[in-house]
């Protein structure tokens, strides 16, 4: 059996999280995308930044939330 990786490609997403009482978007988001899955991945530092973006919004956030990664840091 034959098995295919793909490359890690740096790559601006978007990453969205239903919170239940509100939705988040935050666009170009930077993150490594597998160019033969499409899997998205973030390193550390922006895990931890999407946390705390999260967290800060979903106190305050009505419906949904969409707001750019680079305005939120």
């Amino acid at each position: 059996m034959t098995e295919f990786f793909g490359n890690l490609e740096n790559k601006l997403t978007t990453f969205m999280v239903d919170l239940g009482s509100c939705i988040v978007i935050v666009k170009n988001v930077p993150s490594q995308v597998c160019s033969q899955c499409g899997e998205v991945s973030y390193s550390a530092d922006v895990a931890e930044r999407l946390e705390t973006i999260v967290n800060q919004l979903k106190n305050s956030a009505t419906e949904i939330t969409v707001i750019s990664y680079k305005q939120a840091t």
